[in-house]
């Protein structure tokens, strides 16, 4: 596949998996296993094919692990885990987070019964999927068959786009731009971790971290620590 095919063929892919998670997320609201269900076909399912099909040795090369950048990524991703636990604690005082378990509730049917299994679903399999998508296939493979100048911007607006729906109506105007620009950030940051790495699994630690972090969040939110 001619590299201009396949860039084009990446980009569509990408944007037709986070249209069809925005829509699952914000207008048809299904119970989460099913939500879960959906989005293993979008960021999983829809790559791997892409593979089969182009034969995309960049991608491929993106699926296995760089040990020497494996120890650094745990460190970062400590930092990052106390970073956001920390931040909840000096901000639980000015934020007003109860918007988030009441999101939960209504709209994803996680309770306080289910969210530990949830939060090991989110921590573990969940970031995988989104940096198999957004690293593996937005950045690194978009990134080999166009270039980094797109592949930067391109992974990591839509890895912030694709959380719009996701977080819709936990926090205020303010803060929910606050948080959109800083998933922006993050996401450039991610692309960073597997640069020169040429591997998503330097930043799928990271992740792993944050979201830990922020289900460490709902579980004292939940009330079960």
């Amino acid at each position: 596949m001619p590299n201009r095919k396949r860039a084009i063929v990446i980009c569509l892919i990408v944007l037709f998996a986070c249209a069809v998670m925005a829509i699952v997320d914000g207008i048809l609201q299904p119970p989460y296993i099913i939500k879960s269900a959906i989005k293993l076909v979008c960021f999983v399912a829809l790559p791997i094919i892409y593979m089969i099909y182009s034969r995309d040795d960049r991608f491929r090369k993106y699926l296995k692990p760089n040990k020497k950048r494996i120890l650094p990524a745990f460190a970062i991703g400590l930092c990052v885990y106390g970073i956001i636990v920390g931040g909840y604690f000096l901000l639980r005082g000015i934020i007003d987070f109860s918007g988030i378990t009441a999101s939960l509730i209504d709209g994803e049917g996680v309770t306080r019964e289910n969210f530990v299994y949830v939060a090991l679903y989110i921590s573990f399999v969940n970031s995988f999927c989104e940096e198999l998508i957004f690293r593996g296939l937005a950045f690194g493979a978009l990134g080999g068959a166009a270039s980094r100048r797109l592949s930067y911007p391109f992974s990591a607006l839509t890895f912030a786009v694709y959380h719009v729906a996701i977080m819709s109506g936990w926090f205020s105007p303010l803060i929910f731009a606050l948080m959109i620009a800083g998933l922006a950030v993050g996401g450039m940051i991610l692309n960073r971790i597997d640069d020169g790495a040429d591997s998503i699994y330097p930043s799928w630690i990271v992740h792993l971290f944050a979201n830990l972090g922020i289900n460490t969040v709902g579980l004292i939110l939940f009330g079960i620590l």
